[in-house]
C-alpha cells in the first residue's frame, strides 16, 4: 500500500474559512449518526429499493473523484490509494484478500475484507440483523473509484455483511461482463456515464464564448461554486431581455467575461459585442470615442467615424470602470441612454440606436454619489439588474478548478510541460487571498508554467516571485492522525513555512543549529528517495543549493543523481 502517511498531506482544514480540502475537493464532515438518521428516513420515505439506488449512486459519485485524486497523486499506485482512502475518510479499515488488475487488457478481479464500517452499524443501530447486505453506499463506492480507474464499468457485489450477522463484510469486484447475473445490482447502480481514463477532468461549468473584439481567443467563465452559479444563474435569468445591467466588484473578478456570457446566451448573440474601458479614455476624446465624431469636427478630425454606440447597434455596448468618467460625461451619457439617439461630435443629425447596455465598476457608486462624483440619475439608469461578482477568495472551491484551467491554456500557449504542482503550492494558493483576483491568478500559473522546468512540478519558488505575501491558518494531518497548525508564509522568493511550535520544542530540547540543518536535509533526501531537486523543492530551496549542503555535511561526493 502506498504510504497513508503521503496521502494524509492532501488533507487539510481551514476552519476560519469553513473549508475542509481533500486535494483539490471540499468535503465535509458529517455525524455517522445524522447520516444514519438520513438513511432510515431515505428508506422510511421512498422504500429500501429506492433508499438504496439513491445510496449506491452517491457513494458511486464520491468514489469516482477519490479516483481522480488519487491519480493526480499517484498515477502509478493510484488504485491502491481506493483502501488508503476509505481509510482516511473514516469509512472503514480495509484489508486485500485478493487484487488483480491489469488496466491495457481490462481485466480486474478484487476481493475485499471491510472491517469497522460505519454503513452496516447504522443500519443495524435502526433495523438490527437482517437477511441482506446493507453496505450500499460503500459498494458504490468501491464501483465508482474502480470503474474510474479502469476505464470501464466494475461491479462489485457484497458477499458478507455485518448486516447480516457475518462477522465482518466483505465485497468482490470484477468488470460488468464477467458477471452471470449482474442486472440485480445494476438497477441499483445505473452510471449514467463513468470517467474515461484518458479524460479525467474535474467537474466544473464552462460557458464557451465566441471571440469578440476585445478578446483575440475564446474565453471561458469556469467554476462550480455557489457564487459563481449565482451569478450565471442571474446572467441566464437577464439575457433574453434588453435590461441594462450593472456588474459590481472588485478589480479581476472577470467583469467583462461574464459580460461577454451574457451577450453570447442572449438574442443579440449574432450582433456585435463592443467594449470599452472607461477609464483609457482621455478626457477630450470620451465624446468622440463613445458617440462618433465629423469629419472637421475638430483639428486631427480628417474623416467621420462612428462612435462606440452606433458600431454597437443591435448588439451590446460594454462599459468598463464606468465610475471614472467625469460628470460632463455622464451627463451626455445619460440623454443617449434616456433618448435613445447619438449626435455625433461635430454634426447636426441625430441618428437612432438600439444598444443593449452593460456597465461594470469596481467602485461604490452609491459612494461615489455621496461624494459627488457620480450623478444619481445616471446611477438608476445603470442600476436596473445588479449584479455583484465576489471576489476570488469567496468562492476558493473554484481556485482548483481555475487552476487546472489555466495550467492547460499556458502550458499549450508557451509549449512547455510541467508536469503538475506540488502540495505546498496547492496549498498556498487555496490558501493566499488572491487581491488580484482571477486575474492575478491566471498571471501567476501563467508564470509557473514558464519558470517550472520540463516534467517537473510547479512549486512556491516559481509562483510567488513578485513580492506576493501568502500568510494564512491552514491545519493539516499528521502522521500521529492530530491536526497541526501550518501557517504558509511566503514573500518574495523566501519559501518557507513558519514551524514556531517545533522551533520552540528544539530549542527546549537544546537542538544545535547544525544539527537541525542536518536532520532537515536528511528528512527532505528521504522523502525524495535521494533525489536532489526533489529534496530541494520540499525546503524551498535551489538545487544547487541543496547540494552544496549536502556536500558541506559530507553526505554527496559527486553531484550525479539521475535528476
Amino acid at each position: 500500500m502506498p504510504d497513508l502517511a503521503r496521502l494524509s498531506e492532501e488533507l487539510r482544514f481551514q476552519p476560519e474559512e469553513g473549508i475542509i480540502w481533500l486535494g483539490n475537493e471540499r468535503m465535509f464532515m458529517l455525524h455517522a449518526r445524522g447520516m444514519g438518521a438520513l438513511r432510515r428516513d431515505l428508506i422510511e420515505s421512498f422504500g429500501k429499493d429506492k433508499a438504496r439506488t439513491l445510496l449506491t449512486r452517491l457513494g458511486y459519485a464520491c468514489g469516482a473523484r477519490d479516483a481522480e485524486l488519487a491519480m493526480k497523486v499517484n498515477d502509478t499506485d493510484a488504485f491502491q490509494m481506493g483502501p488508503q482512502l476509505h481509510a482516511l475518510e473514516g469509512i472503514c479499515s480495509v484489508e486485500v484478500v485478493t487484487l488483480e488488475v491489469d488496466v491495457a487488457r481490462g481485466k480486474f478481479f478484487g476481493d475485499f475484507i471491510w472491517h469497522n464500517s460505519f454503513e452496516d452499524e447504522m443500519h443495524i443501530a435502526a433495523y438490527g440483523i437482517g437477511a441482506e447486505p446493507v453496505c450500499w453506499m460503500q459498494t458504490g463506492y468501491a464501483s465508482g473509484f474502480t470503474s474510474t480507474h479502469m476505464g470501464r464499468l466494475v461491479l462489485y457485489r457484497e458477499i458478507e455483511c455485518r448486516g447480516m450477522g457475518n462477522p465482518h463484510c466483505r465485497v468482490v469486484g470484477k468488470p460488468v461482463d464477467d458477471w452471470d447475473d449482474p442486472e440485480q445490482d445494476l438497477i441499483f447502480l445505473q452510471p449514467e456515464r463513468f470517467a474515461d481514463r484518458s479524460q479525467v477532468r474535474p467537474a466544473s461549468i464552462q460557458v464557451v464564448l465566441p471571440s469578440s473584439e476585445t478578446s483575440g481567443d475564446n474565453a471561458s467563465l469556469v467554476g462550480v461554486s455557489a457564487a459563481f452559479n449565482a451569478a450565471i444563474h442571474m446572467i441566464k435569468t437577464v439575457a433574453d431581455t434588453s435590461a441594462t445591467v450593472l456588474f459590481s466588484g472588485e478589480s479581476g473578478v472577470g467583469k467583462e467575461r461574464f459580460a461577454q456570457a451574457l451577450h453570447s446566451i442572449s438574442n443579440r448573440s449574432d450582433k456585435p459585442f463592443i467594449a470599452i474601458n472607461c477609464a483609457a479614455i482621455p478626457e477630450n476624446l470620451v465624446e468622440a470615442e463613445l458617440f462618433g465624431v465629423e469629419r472637421g469636427a475638430f483639428t486631427g478630425a480628417t474623416e467621420s467615424r462612428a462612435g462606440r454606440f452606433e458600431r454597437s447597434h443591435g448588439g451590446t455596448l460594454f462599459l468598463d470602470e464606468i465610475g471614472t468618467l467625469s460628470l460632463a460625461a455622464q451627463g451626455k451619457l445619460l440623454r443617449v441612454i434616456q433618448e435613445g439617439v447619438v449626435e455625433r461630435l461635430g454634426d447636426t443629425k441625430t441618428r437612432k440606436i438600439d444598444v443593449r447596455l452593460i456597465a461594470a465598476t469596481n467602485v461604490d457608486l452609491r459612494s461615489a454619489i455621496r461624494a459627488r462624483q457620480f450623478r444619481e440619475d445616471l446611477f438608476y439608469r445603470l442600476n436596473v439588474f445588479p449584479i455583484r461578482l465576489p471576489p476570488l477568495r469567496e468562492r476558493r472551491d473554484d481556485i482548483p478548478h481555475l487552476i487546472r484551467h489555466f495550467f492547460d491554456k499556458y502550458s499549450t500557449l508557451h509549449k512547455r510541460q510541467p508536469s503538475g504542482f506540488t502540495t505546498q503550492a496547492i496549498h498556498a494558493m487555496i490558501a493566499y487571498d488572491w487581491p488580484g483576483n482571477i486575474r492575478e491568478l491566471e498571471n501567476i500559473i501563467e508564470r509557473g508554467v514558464i519558470l517550472a522546468p520540463k516534467d517537473e512540478p510547479i512549486g512556491l519558488c516559481h509562483l510567488f516571485t513578485a513580492g506576493e505575501t501568502v500568510t494564512s491558518v491552514v491545519l493539516g494531518l499528521s502522521k500521529g492522525g492530530n491536526l497541526s497548525r501550518i501557517v504558509v508564509q511566503n514573500n518574495a522568493n523566501d519559501d518557507s513555512f513558519s514551524l514556531a511550535d517545533y522551533s520552540n520544542r528544539a530549542i527546549e530540547h537544546k537542538a544545535s543549529l547544525a544539527g537541525v540543518e542536518e536532520a532537515l536535509l536528511d528528512a527532505a533526501m528521504a522523502k525524495a528517495s535521494g533525489n536532489i531537486t526533489h529534496a530541494a523543492e520540499y525546503l524551498g530551496i535551489t538545487r544547487a543549493q541543496m547540494a552544496y549542503r549536502l556536500k558541506k555535511k559530507g553526505s554527496l561526493i559527486d553531484d550525479e543523481d539521475g535528476d
